[in-house]
């Protein structure tokens, strides 16, 4: 019986995908690719059930997935496996990632865009984003937010997000220590690149950053931004920066 089963497994299993023009001569030096990379979205919705059917369904704006869906009650719902590509970042780049969707994982959060994030369901994305960062290795300063890969197309998870409390729980890139006022000559510009953002739209990108990093809309660089700015460059350069490849 026992070899059986095995058999029939064997038979179900998926056979490797080969080139027919090459001789295939297996190699057992491989992994599966990984994700590096974790992007955070609200749905813009008035329910999860709701959001569940739009990340499952075509819909006017054609289809869309994500990996996870977290209720405003902290209910956590996966769609997609981890290992697989979810259509949830669409066009944009992040530092060197250009097919973000490869390259991440995206976490819908069930909000209509307006009201607070509740904290029953921050607390379950603590839980989720630990277990992805270990489980998966992915650097915990690898997670942003929608709107900072899409400046002026996309505008999730917004000023509401609480991105002081991830980073109080040690996720997501963030400034540490007291800020000072930058030497003469910083370049701000050079700083939001070094730290991921695209720069094709500069007045959508600060407002992007204006959301992340100050909680506020605004697309004009402030002397507190250019403080920012520079104790995020500073701590990329010690070594702790976002603009890592695919692996694989």
């Amino acid at each position: 019986m026992p070899l059986c089963l095995a058999a029939v497994l064997s038979a179900c299993a998926p056979a490797p995908v080969r080139n027919p023009i090459a001789q295939w001569v297996p190699s057992p030096n491989f992994d599966a690719r990984r994700p590096v990379l974790i992007v955070i979205h609200f749905t813009n919705e008035h329910s999860a059930a709701q959001a569940l059917h739009t990340l499952r369904t075509a819909n006017s704006g054609g289809p869309v997935s994500s990996h996870y869906l977290i209720g405003n009650d902290g209910h956590l719902y996966q769609l997609v496996a981890d290992s697989e590509r979810a259509w949830h970042a669409g066009s944009g780049h992040w530092g060197t990632i250009t097919d973000v969707n490869s390259a991440s994982i995206g976490i819908e959060l069930d909000n209509d865009g307006d009201s607070p994030f509740t904290q029953v369901q921050i607390d379950s994305l603590l839980r989720l984003l630990a277990d992805l960062t270990d489980r998966l290795r992915i650097p915990r300063t690898q997670i942003i937010g929608h709107e900072d890969l899409a400046p002026g197309r996309k505008d999730d998870p917004g000023p509401r997000f609480p991105w002081a409390q991830l980073a109080q729980a040690g996720f997501g890139l963030w400034p540490q220590g007291p800020l000072v006022d930058p030497p003469a000559g910083f370049d701000p510009w050079a700083a939001l690149g070094l730290i991921g953002y695209p720069l094709d739209n500069r007045t959508a990108t600060v407002h992007s950053f204006h959301h992340h990093f100050r909680g506020m809309d605004g697309d004009t660089l402030d002397d507190q931004d250019l403080r920012i700015l520079y104790a995020l460059s500073r701590q990329l350069g010690a070594g702790g920066g976002t603009m890592v490849t695919p692996a694989g």
